[in-house]
């Protein structure tokens, strides 16, 4: 028998499943405060939660017995991942079942916000027949900017064509031919910009997302524009937004989700023109209902036979496999987030090269590893070691992988490389016995440099006094260097440097760079996880 705990309110609906199981006993605890959970935990081998429960790595030590944490849900924020995998335990949520409410919350927050539906109930129910006040806007004929064309994007893209929208829609990773199908326009981030007069946000909140609409941005958009946010707080910088609003170049905007929730800043809940709900982007109940009876049907499944499909956190191996080939996947997943940086654009192609001795290793989950590192860039969290490729099928990239005996110097070496149309990007990486992760090459320079994860790349000219003005400005900004390594093809030429710091540099740092005479780019490169991914003491029973 297998006990499952339920700590949240989870549809009975969609859990009958496991209600219904003859080897699975189901329990409700809602409400339960830390020390509450943690005399109980201990008893259970799953956990599903939605947005309530916080399990935290304090909590998982009580854990023994737990098998399976299940997050109701996309985001798997409350929960501490790396904890969970360190005790082995399987983190899944339910990535797909959400995706109707959500389109259909945000249709709904920008009809309310065009006619301004909760003002003038506001006033009607105080007492006030005011006509006069609340004349609103056609979404007939008027511009959509959809910023992020995902599950959601697409499925808002579709029914606001049917209101007789024009659709604009940016995404690094939307084709002509795929935005072309959808009947709307390919556009860039400026255009949407200029021409929009409703603009949507659908994309995850990843380093290059946040603040991504910022008074800079704002500038740029046309006069009258409103702004419908069901996605992730903290996209849209609200301070900017209301800023704005205020000066009457924003008309108005329709808010679910917040920089801190439950939102409190006056300057949001007290503007005539922003509309405010509570996070319900997925609060239908037929959404929760699905997200409760996947994690329900997948709990069954992990626990009676092994199989997973949305693990945020389980590779396919053995721990015996898993233990031979784990400096390899962290290095993996670092060159991943590290290649798709240099090329500043998603690619349309990538290409892994095996040499020496890992031509003899079963390289599957290495190569998911990488693509997950290139893809997680774009898509943030909704990337794992599961869905990586399908992930990868779905953006419409192609990907190649060639082994040769060929050690190209080295015990083993790994090269990936990413291409957009005439432009590439590669790195190339080796383990070396005694010493670890080295990255020995970027695009075409011979390198020797530690992962670390804070990492600045300068190109330069090969000219005497250059390593002495970066090495002076960074201690200026009181910004101290681990390491430096330099790589050059010819001499007098353009060469690299490539430095390990003790902090990540802000833009202000990055400008005073590039304006040293000889230096022709500085750019900042960030590595998540270090640390933490793929912990020795993990062990896995092979998931097939």
């Amino acid at each position: 028998m297998f006990k499952v705990l339920v700590t949240d309110g989870i549809s009975d609906t969609g859990l009958k499943k496991l209600f219904d199981h003859p080897n699975f006993i189901v329990e409700r605890q809602p409400t339960l405060k830390l020390e509450e959970l943690k005399n109980i935990i201990g008893d259970y081998e799953a956990l599903i939660v939605r947005s309530q429960t916080k399990v935290t790595a304090e909590l998982l030590q009580y854990a023994d017995r737990l098998k399976v944490i299940a997050r109701a849900g996309v985001g798997v924020d409350n929960i501490d991942v790396n904890a969970a995998t360190g005790k082995g335990i399987i983190v899944i949520n339910a990535p797909g079942a959400n995706t109707i409410a959500a389109t259909e919350h945000t249709l709904a927050m920008m009809l309310s916000m065009a006619r301004m539906i909760p003002q003038a109930h506001k006033k009607t129910v105080g007492g006030e027949w005011d006509r006069n006040s609340f004349k609103g806007v056609e979404l007939y004929k008027k511009t959509l900017g959809v910023i992020g064309m995902g599950k959601i994007g697409t499925e808002v893209a579709k029914r606001a064509k049917s209101f007789g929208m024009n659709i604009l829609g940016y995404d690094p990773y939307l084709t002509e031919e795929r935005a072309e199908k959808l009947g709307m326009k390919k556009a860039s981030l400026d255009l949407i910009a200029r021409e929009s007069d409703f603009i949507t946000i659908h994309t995850p909140l990843t380093n290059d997302t946040k603040g991504l609409v910022n008074d800079e941005y704002l500038a740029k958009t046309k006069k009258g524009v409103r702004f419908v946010n069901v996605a992730r707080g903290g996209i849209i910088d609200e301070k900017a937004l209301v800023r704005a609003i205020q000066a009457g170049h924003v008309a108005g905007a329709a808010l679910d989700v917040f920089e801190k929730e439950p939102v409190a800043d006056p300057a949001l809940l007290d503007n005539p023109n922003i509309i405010v709900t509570p996070h319900l982007g997925a609060s239908t109940v037929e959404a929760q209902e699905k997200v409760a009876q996947e994690v329900s049907e997948e709990i069954i499944e992990i626990l009676e036979t092994q199989s997973i499909r949305n693990a945020v956190n389980m590779p396919q191996m053995s721990g015996e496999a898993q233990q031979k080939m784990q400096p390899y996947l962290l290095l993996g997943e670092q060159m991943g987030q590290l290649v798709v940086q240099l090329l500043k654009h998603a690619p349309s192609k990538i290409e892994i090269n095996y040499f020496g001795d890992l031509i003899e290793e079963d390289t599957e989950l290495l190569t998911r590893t990488m693509i997950k590192g290139v893809l997680s860039y774009h898509l943030s969290d909704s990337v794992n070691l599961i869905n990586a490729l399908h992930l990868l099928k779905g953006q419409g990239v192609s990907y190649n992988v060639q082994k040769n005996a060929n050690n190209k110097g080295f015990a083993n070496y790994m090269e990936l490389s990413i291409t957009k149309g005439s432009e590439t990007a590669k790195i190339g990486a080796t383990v070396l016995n005694g010493y670890g992760a080295r990255i020995v090459k970027i695009n075409e320079y011979r390198i020797d440099v530690r992962p670390e994860s804070h990492l600045l790349l300068v190109k330069h000219q090969d000219v005497p006094g250059m390593i002495g003005k970066v090495g002076s400005l960074l201690g200026d900004y009181q910004i101290n260097i681990g390491t430096m390594q330099v790589g050059r093809t010819t001499v007098g030429g353009e060469a690299i440097m490539v430095l390990t710091l003790d902090k990540q540099i802000t833009t202000e740092v990055i400008q005073a760079l590039t304006q040293i005479n000889g230096l022709n780019e500085a750019r900042s490169l960030e590595l998540e996880n270090v640390d933490s991914f793929y912990p020795g003491r993990l062990e896995l029973e092979q998931v097939k």
